[in-house]
C-alpha cells in the first residue's frame, strides 16, 4: 500500500512550500482538504493564501518564521474557507523546515481536526486567551523595554516581566567577551548563585554556550532533556529544582551578542504559541541592551571629555569667593561648546572666563578646548583683557577657515539667534566670551566683552542689577574687531554673576523673561553659601539634582549652561552706597531705553513711585542731550547713599563736550530745550560742573520719609 493511501485514509494530505518560488504542491488529500478537486496540484502562494482565514494566515507566517529560526517544527490550526468565505473545515499543519540558501523549502501534513467549541480557538492549556493576553503583554514589555536607558535598568524591567501563563522564576543574561561568556546580570536566585556561570569558555557543554555559539535557540521542557543533551553541566542547574529552561540568542544586526535564560519550576511544553513570544522578548530584550550599552559608552566619553576640557577651579586668591557649574545639553554626546575658566595671573590677579562656542556638538566642544587653552596662554603673556580677546579673535577666525563673514561694524548676532543654516554645520562659527580681571585688594574688576551677556551684581543689601558693559562683536567675526575695556568695582558682601545664554533662554524664555527669572533667585538669595546659590540657578531651570556636572543627565537639556559666581569676602559696610554706571555710545542710541530701565532697578525700594518716574524722565532728557548735542559717548553714573533715616540720589551724566547748556523757554511745539526746565522743576537740586575734557550735568533726589511719599518735592534753583 503507498503512503499516500494511508494518509488519505486518515484524512492527512501532504504539501510542500517552496519560499523561493512561492509555489506550494499538495497531493489529492491535501488539496481536497483546502477545498480544492482532491488530485494533486501545483498552486501559488497567493492561491493557496486566499483558502486559509486571514487572521490564521498571519498566526502561521509567524509560526514558520520561528521554525526557520530555531530548526524546529512549524505547527499551527488552521481554518479552511470556501470562495463566498466561509469557514468549511479546520485542518492542523505540522512541517519541518528546510533552509536552502536565502530561502527555504516547507515539507508537511494537513490533517482535518473536529471543529473547536466557540471561544476556544485560540485557547491552550497554559496560555488561556493567547491572542488576547499575547499582545497586550508584548505592548507593554516593548514600552517598558524601549524607556530603559541603562543595562542595569534593563535587567530590572526584563525581571518584571509577567508573561501570560507561563512567568518564569529565574531569568539569567549571558554577554559575550572574546572567546568567554559572562553572567551580565540575574533574578530569581541568591548572591553567589552565578558564581560557576560567571565566566566560562564558549566550548563549554553548557546551553548558554552553545546558543551564543550557534545563535539558536534551545529549549529543555524537562530534567531529563537537560541531563539527555547537557550531562556535563546538569549538576550545575539540577540544584536550583527548576523543570524547564528555554535560552535564547540575543542578537542585535545579525551578531550574536549573547543569551538569555528563562528557567521555570512548573513543566513549560514550549508550544509555538509560547516559543513566539520569548523569541520576541529576547529579540527586544538584544535591542534594548544594545541601546544601553551604546549611551553608557556615550555617557563615559562625554565625561571624559568634560573631566579634559573643564577646568577644576583651585584655590581662589584671599579674599574672593569662587562657584561654578556646568551643565551640558542632553541628547547623544552631552557635550557642547560653553566653558568656563580660572586663571591665575602675575601679580595677584586672577581672571575668570567664560563663553559660549556656537553649537553642541563634538565640533563646538574641540573648538571650545582650543580657544580655552589660546585665552590661557593669552592670558599668561600679561596680556590686557582688550588684548587677550582680540588675539583670541584673529585665533578663532584663523582656525574656522573665515568662511563667515560678517560687515564690519554691523550688528553682531545674539546668542541664539543665528541663522539655522551656520548652526551645527562643519563651517565658520564664532563664539561670545566675557573675560575680566580681578585685583583681590581693591576689588576692581577690568572686563572685556565680545557679544556675551553682560554680568550680573547682587549688591550688599540685595539689589540686583545688570551692569552694562562695553563691547564687540563676538569673537572669530572680525579679526580686526576692537573689545573696549571697562571697570568696575566688586565691594565686600556682593556678588557677581557671570552665565551662558542657556541659564537665561531654557524654558521658552528669551533673554529679558529669563533674566528675570534668575534676578528673583539673586534677590532671594541670603548671600551666604556661593555654592547653595550656584545650585538654586541651575535647579530653577532644570529641577533639582541638575546641578551635578560630572554625572550623567536623564533629562534633555535645551542648551548647555555655564556659570560662574564670585563674590568678595568682608563685612559689608553699613548703609553702603548703592551705585551703578554705564555708557550709552553714539552708535546705540536704543541703550537709553536700557539706561531707564537699569535705573528703575537700581530704585526698586525707592518709597515714592513718582520720584522714580520723575528720575527715570530726567535721565532721559540728559542722555538724550548728549547723544544730539554732542559728537562723544554718554556717561552715567547713579548712586544712592543713606542718611540717618531717608535716603539720597544722586544721578551725574556726563560727556567730554566743553559747551555748557543753557536754559531756554521752549515754545509749545518746541522740540527741544525742556532738559534743563524739567530737571529744575523734579530735582530737589541739579547742577552743571566743567571739566578738565568735557563736563558733567547732575541732579538730586531725597526720598521721603514712608509715610509722607506722594507729594512731588519742591522745586530748588
Amino acid at each position: 500500500m503507498r503512503t499516500e493511501d494511508v494518509l488519505a485514509a486518515i484524512a492527512t494530505g501532504m504539501w510542500r512550500w517552496d519560499n523561493a518560488s512561492g509555489i506550494v504542491t499538495l497531493d489529492a488529500e491535501a488539496a481536497r482538504l483546502l477545498g480544492l478537486p482532491a488530485r494533486p496540484v501545483r498552486l501559488s502562494e497567493a492561491a493557496v493564501r486566499s483558502r486559509f482565514h486571514p487572521v490564521d494566515w498571519n498566526e502561521i507566517d509567524g509560526v514558520v518564521h520561528l521554525a526557520v529560526v530555531e530548526g524546529t517544527l512549524a505547527e499551527a490550526r488552521l481554518r479552511i474557507m470556501d470562495e463566498r468565505g466561509r469557514v468549511i473545515r479546520t485542518v492542523r499543519s505540522r512541517s519541518k523546515p528546510f533552509v536552502d540558501g536565502d530561502g527555504y523549502q516547507l515539507v508537511g501534513t494537513l490533517q482535518e481536526v473536529a471543529e473547536p467549541q466557540p471561544g476556544t480557538a485560540a485557547r491552550t492549556p497554559v496560555t488561556g486567551d493567547w491572542r488576547r493576553s499575547r499582545e497586550a503583554f508584548l505592548l507593554d514589555a516593548g514600552r517598558a523595554l524601549a524607556e530603559a536607558r541603562s543595562t542595569a535598568e534593563v535587567l530590572r524591567v526584563a525581571a518584571s516581566l509577567s508573561m501570560p501563563g507561563f512567568s518564569p522564576d529565574g531569568l539569567a543574561v549571558f554577554g559575550v567577551a572574546g572567546d568567554r561568556l559572562t553572567i551580565i546580570g540575574h533574578h530569581g536566585h541568591h548572591a553567589g548563585d552565578e558564581e560557576p556561570f560567571s565566566s566560562m569558555s564558549l566550548d563549554t557543554d553548557y546551553p548558554a554556550a552553545e546558543v551564543a555559539r550557534t545563535g539558536r535557540a534551545i529549549y529543555l521542557p524537562t530534567p531529563q532533556d537537560y541531563l539527555r543533551r547537557f550531562p556535563v553541566t546538569w549538576p550545575l542547574a539540577r540544584r536550583f529544582g527548576r523543570q524547564s529552561w528555554a535560552y535564547l540568542p540575543l542578537i542585535v544586526a545579525g551578531r550574536t551578542m549573547g543569551a538569555w535564560m528563562a528557567a521555570f519550576k512548573h513543566p513549560v511544553p514550549f508550544t509555538p504559541d509560547e516559543r513566539s513570544v520569548l523569541t520576541t522578548v529576547a529579540r527586544m530584550l538584544a535591542q534594548a541592551l544594545a541601546r544601553a550599552g551604546v549611551a553608557e559608552s556615550e555617557r563615559e566619553l562625554s565625561l571624559g571629555l568634560q573631566r579634559a576640557m573643564m577646568p577644576v577651579l583651585g584655590p581662589g586668591l584671599p579674599g574672593l569667593h569662587v562657584a561654578a557649574r556646568y551643565v551640558p545639553t542632553g541628547g547623544g554626546l552631552q557635550v557642547g561648546g560653553d566653558w568656563y575658566d580660572m586663571i591665575h595671573l602675575p601679580g595677584g590677579r586672577m581672571a575668570l572666563v567664560i563663553g559660549d562656542v556656537q553649537g553642541h556638538d563634538v565640533r563646538a566642544a574641540g573648538l571650545m578646548g582650543q580657544l580655552r587653552i589660546a585665552l590661557r596662554a593669552y592670558a599668561a603673556e600679561g596680556h590686557r583683557p582688550d588684548a587677550v580677546l582680540s588675539r583670541a579673535s584673529r585665533f578663532l577666525y584663523g582656525i574656522t577657515d573665515g568662511e563667515t563673514e560678517y560687515p564690519r561694524g554691523g550688528t553682531a548676532p545674539r546668542p541664539g539667534e543665528v541663522d539655522g543654516t551656520h548652526s551645527g554645520d562643519a563651517g565658520t562659527r564664532f563664539a561670545t566670551c566675557l573675560y575680566m580681571e580681578i585685583d583681590p585688594v581693591s576689588g576692581t574688576l577690568d572686563i572685556a566683552r565680545a557679544g556675551h551677556p553682560d554680568p550680573a551684581f547682587r549688591m550688599a543689601d540685595g539689589t540686583v542689577l545688570l551692569r552694562p558693559t562695553a563691547g564687540g562683536l563676538p569673537l572669530g567675526i572680525d579679526p580686526d574687531t576692537d573689545y573696549p575695556t571697562t571697570r568696575l568695582t566688586l565691594e565686600p558682601g556682593e556678588t557677581l554673576m557671570m552665565c551662558t545664554d542657556g541659564l537665561l533662554e531654557t524654558g521658552g524664555h528669551d533673554l529679558d523673561t529669563g533674566w528675570e527669572r534668575v534676578r528673583a533667585l539673586l534677590e532671594g538669595h541670603d548671600g551666604n553659601s556661593l555654592e547653595e546659590l550656584a545650585d538654586r540657578l541651575v535647579e530653577a531651570v532644570h529641577g533639582p539634582g541638575s546641578h551635578h556636572t560630572t554625572g550623567p543627565l536623564a533629562d534633555r537639556r535645551e542648551d548647555d549652561i555655564a556659570l560662574l559666581l564670585l563674590s568678595r569676602r568682608g563685612a559689608a559696610v553699613s548703609r553702603a552706597p548703592r551705585r551703578t554706571m554705564m555708557t550709552v555710545p553714539q552708535a546705540e542710541q536704543q541703550r537709553i531705553a536700557s539706561a531707564r530701565q537699569h535705573l528703575r532697578q537700581l530704585l526698586h525700594d525707592w518709597t515714592d513711585e513718582e520720584q522714580v518716574d520723575s528720575a527715570v524722565l530726567m535721565v532721559s532728557e540728559m542722555v538724550t542731550n548728549v547723544l544730539i548735542h554732542t559728537d562723544g559717548d554718554a556717561l552715567l553714573v547713579a548712586e544712592v547713599t543713606c542718611a540717618d533715616k531717608t535716603r539720597r540720589l544722586r544721578v551725574e551724566v556726563s560727556d567730554g563736550s566743553d559747551e555748557l547748556p543753557h536754559k531756554r523757554h521752549p515754545g509749545e511745539m518746541a522740540s527741544s530745550g525742556r532738559g534743563l526746565v524739567l530737571m529744575e522743576m523734579l530735582a530737589h537740586a541739579w547742577g552743571v560742573d566743567p571739566r578738565g575734557e568735557g563736563k558733567s550735568i547732575w541732579f538730586e533726589l531725597h526720598e521721603p520719609p514712608r509715610a509722607e511719599s506722594g507729594p512731588r518735592p519742591e522745586p530748588v534753583g
